[in-house]
Parts: structure tokens; C-alpha cells; sequence
């Protein structure tokens, strides 16, 4: 099989002299956001290993706990080495060497074994797999293109590819696609209930993609309206945080009744700044992604909603934009609850220390922002639009509850130190 990766962008690694050697019928993609090992080559993904039954490539979007533990297993019973330091090159020693007849008892043998979040593509020569982990925490959805199969995490990508949108796989789900056509099995160790990580209707999606049964726009619109209902405010504009707030603040004005305009523009050469990798790199980032539409928001009050406050490290520089640009109040919204509790699921936030609300009370995050007054979604408001879906979500960073035993802190190097 033959891997082509690199660090950059999607546009960047992929030039058309770089297709030409990826000759075949079958293939894996992945754009890393590193919650496991740092932002090196070495990991970037598909990962290549060799085991029992071959080559196996294997992609993974998620987050695994006890990746060290089963690291060390892994190295003491077989003598496996690791080129990398990421929990995924775990799962795909873990497949490579696991002696079932079949690659759904395969997966269903690391199911037993991972805990935390997992959703994974992987090839061999001759065959195509994709499963979901047991509760369902990150997406994953089936297609068809061209008489043939296609997984993505989102079904925006399906889209862009020509290809019909199916259904989401169901969590424990395992996909397997050889000469034989498309079978599916879902692990029978499963609870049967459904943990969707609730970040991904807040931020993560595209707002174009379908999770869950619901399209991401409506949802976050509705976020917006109820949370118009819960923190009214007197203003004269309502504003977004672009990109991913445009359609809560549209929600909000709505339900409001105060006029919706743009009154920052995004820097479209500067990417999300949450999901860069280090705080410097973020703080960077933030400095040159927005600037305001002074004409518009001058002497104006303005209510400014925004997704989340995770670190604060987007908010402040808005609000102080905002009021160099003249505007005469500044009223911060948020479309979700304080985010007091570290993610162990898939999302870059593993620490209190770095969580703005875990150390801060509402007072003192206001005047850390320097906003005129904060208004934050409530977990009950929240669940109230969400839960109008199919399943149950994992909203563990904002109640604490999570839906597997954790440490309280897990350190994104892990593997780079070994196991504890």
C-alpha cells in the first residue's frame, strides 16, 4: 500500500504530481487534530502497520484513556515498536496483531479492550473497514458513489464528492467492505445508549452536515433562540462570532427581535484558532483573524454571541476590537454552558488548568473579557434543543458526568513519556 502524508493543509499536500503513485480502488484519508502526541510528521495519519494478516493502514478520529496501558500490553506480549506517539498507531497494533478469523471479531476484540472514543477507517490490500465506538461519542456516517462505498465523518464531505448520503453508522457499529459487497455487525456488548459528543453541534461540525438525525444550521439557530430567551439583553445589533456562530446569532436575533447585521470579518487565510495545537500558536492565530465593520458598529449596543468560551483566548481581543471600533456596549452570549470539566473524548481540552470557567466565576469572566454583562446557555437549555434528536449526548464538560470512568488528568504526551 502506498501512504502519502505530510504537515500543512489539505490543498498544500495534495498537488496533482502527488496522485499519481495512489493508483488502486480503495482509499483512506485523514486531517489530524491532535488530542494524542504532538503536531509531527510521525503522526499524521493513516498510519502503516504490519501484523498477522499483512499491511493494515488505519485512521482514527477520537480519543483513547487507557492508550498508555495498552501501549505497554502491547510491547510486552507481541514486542511491538512505535513510530509514532498518538493512541491511533495503539488501535492499529491492537487490529494488526489480533489473531480472530474475521475482521468484525477482530474489532470487536479491541472494543473489549478500548475505552474512550473512537471512529475508525482502515484498509488492508483487499478490504475496507470502518467502525464506531460502543457509545457513539464522535460521528461517522455511510454513503454511496459510483456503485461504491464511502465513510466520512461528516456527511458535508459526501456531498462534495457526488456521493448519496446513507445513514450514520450506529455506535459499536463495525463496516467491512471486500469482493464480497458490504456486511455490517454491531458489537453485542454495547449498553445501547448513545453518547454523542454535544460539542460537535456546538462548534465542530459544519453546519451543512447532517448528525444525529438534525442539520447542524438548524440546530445551532436554536441554540441562539433559546438562548435569546434565557439572557435577554436591551441592543441595537446582534452580531456573530464568524464563521461557526453566524446561525446562533441568527437564532437570536430572531427570537430577540434585534436586527441581525456582520460586524467582524474573518481573516478566510486564518483557520479555527480553538483547534490549533498550542496555546502559542492560538493566541497567533486570534491576533489575525478578525477585524470590524467600523460603520456598522459604532456608538451601537451590541450583543456578540459566540459558541463557547473554552480558554479565553478568542473573546477578550473581540470584545476590546469591538469597542476600538466605537461600539457603546458590548453583551457576550454563549450557545453553551461554562466549560468547567477537561475532555478524555476527542476534544484538545485534557486539563482544569487550562479551562477558563473551571478557575474563574461568572463576575470574574466577565471583567477577565471585558465585556458589559455575560449571558451563558444553561445545561437544562441546552439538553431542551439537542434532545429533540434521537439519541443521548456526552456533555461531560460542562457536567462532569462522563460516560466512561476517567482520570481526572490526562496528559495529551502520554505516549511520548510511556506508560505510567
Amino acid at each position: 500500500m502506498a501512504v502519502h502524508a505530510d504537515m500543512g493543509l489539505v490543498t498544500q499536500i495534495f498537488r496533482e504530481p502527488d496522485f499519481y503513485p495512489l493508483s488502486g480502488d480503495m482509499a483512506i484519508g485523514h486531517t489530524r487534530y491532535s488530542t494524542s502526541g504532538s503536531s509531527e510528521l510521525c503522526n499524521a495519519q493513516p498510519l502503516l502497520v504490519d501484523g498477522h494478516f499483512g499491511q493494515l493502514a488505519l485512521a482514527n478520529n477520537g480519543n483513547i484513556i487507557n492508550a498508555a496501558q495498552l501501549q505497554k500490553q502491547l510491547q510486552d506480549e507481541w514486542g511491538c515498536t512505535f513510530d509514532s506517539t498518538t493512541d491511533s498507531e495503539v488501535i492499529a497494533q491492537m487490529l494488526a496483531h489480533t489473531s480472530e478469523p474475521t475482521w468484525e471479531e477482530r474489532i470487536f476484540t479491541c472494543m473489549r479492550q478500548l475505552e474512550g472514543a473512537y471512529s475508525i477507517v482502515a484498509q488492508t490490500k483487499d478490504t475496507m473497514i470502518a467502525a464506531r465506538d460502543p457509545l457513539g461519542i464522535r460521528p461517522l456516517c455511510l454513503g454511496k458513489l459510483n456503485g461504491g462505498w464511502i465513510v466520512a465523518s461528516e456527511s458535508c464531505a459526501l456531498d462534495h464528492v457526488g456521493a448519496e448520503y446513507l445513514r450514520e453508522l450506529e455506535p459499536g457499529e463495525v463496516v467491512v467492505v471486500d469482493q464480497d459487497g458490504l456486511r455490517s455487525s454491531v458489537w453485542p456488548g454495547g449498553t445501547g445508549r448513545r453518547n454523542l459528543c454535544v460539542f460537535e453541534l456546538i462548534y465542530f461540525a459544519r453546519p451543512d452536515s447532517v448528525m444525529d438525525g438534525q442539520l447542524v444550521h438548524s440546530v445551532r439557530q436554536q441554540l441562539g433562540a433559546q438562548l435569546a430567551t434565557e439572557h435577554p439583553v436591551e441592543a441595537d445589533l446582534v452580531i456573530g462570532v464568524p464563521d461557526s456562530s453566524t446561525a446562533a446569532a441568527v437564532g437570536y436575533a430572531q427570537e430577540s427581535g434585534i436586527p441581525f447585521s456582520e460586524g467582524l470579518i474573518k481573516n478566510r487565510y486564518v483557520g479555527r484558532t480553538f483547534i490549533e495545537p498550542e496555546q502559542r500558536l492560538r493566541e497567533l492565530g486570534v491576533r489575525q483573524k478578525f477585524n470590524t465593520l467600523v460603520e456598522v458598529i459604532q456608538g451601537k449596543r451590541l450583543v456578540v454571541v459566540d459558541d463557547s468560551i473554552v480558554r479565553g483566548t478568542t473573546t477578550p481581543h473581540v470584545v476590546n476590537l469591538l469597542r476600538k471600533g466605537g461600539a457603546k456596549e458590548v453583551h457576550m452570549r454563549v450557545c453553551a454552558p461554562p466549560i468547567k470539566h477537561p475532555c478524555f473524548m476527542g476534544v484538545d481540552m485534557a486539563t482544569r488548568a487550562e479551562l477558563l470557567a473551571a478557575n474563574k466565576d461568572l463576575r470574574e469572566i466577565e471583567d477577565f473579557i471585558g465585556a458589559d454583562s455575560l449571558g451563558y446557555l444553561s445545561i437544562k437549555g441546552l439538553l431542551k434543543v439537542v434532545n429533540g434528536s434521537s439519541g443521548g449526548f456526552c456533555d461531560a464538560c460542562f457536567t462532569g458526568n462522563y460516560p466512561v470512568p476517567v482520570q481526572l488528568e490526562l496528559s495529551k504526551f502520554a505516549l511520548e513519556h510511556g506508560a505510567d
